[in-house]
């Protein structure tokens, strides 16, 4: 499971060390996908074949079905990490994302995402909104048995 955030340095090759205790979930490889928060989502292979399993389900007669597997495939990308445990994040990613220098790697659970420190803090300011979170998130059991 990917937790916590770190904040990472993008080389002027546009490569992303991945944080040391991600790397072992992501053996058996990577994908890179254009967030839907103007961020990058970053999924192992198994976490990933879920998604395309779920998304082909899907027909390809509607519309929303077809915008959603373009926005999924059209932005991805398989990963290959090098040895120094890197990534290259694609150039049109980046700028999707408005990646520059500096990242922020947050994991999510099955997937960890790729921000701009900017648009993380806009994230972080939304999350941290005591008031607006007790009405977001009552709809979900999070009580544990």
């Amino acid at each position: 499971m990917f937790m916590g955030q770190y904040m990472h340095s993008l080389d002027i090759k546009g490569r992303l060390t991945i944080p040391s205790r991600y790397r072992a979930q992501l053996d058996d490889g990577a994908y890179i996908t254009q967030g839907f928060d103007r961020n990058l989502m970053v999924w192992t292979k198994h976490a990933f074949e879920q998604i395309t399993r779920r998304v082909s389900q899907a027909s390809i007669t509607d519309p929303t079905s077809r915008l959603l597997r373009r926005y999924i495939y059209s932005s991805g990308d398989a990963l290959d990490i090098d040895r120094a445990g890197r990534i290259l994040i694609p150039e049109f990613l980046r700028q999707v994302a408005q990646l520059d220098s500096e990242v922020v790697v947050v994991g999510v659970g099955d997937y960890f995402e790729i921000w701009s420190p900017s648009l993380w803090a806009e994230q972080l300011a939304q999350m941290q909104d005591a008031e607006a979170n007790q009405q977001r998130f009552i709809a979900f059991d999070l009580s544990a048995d």
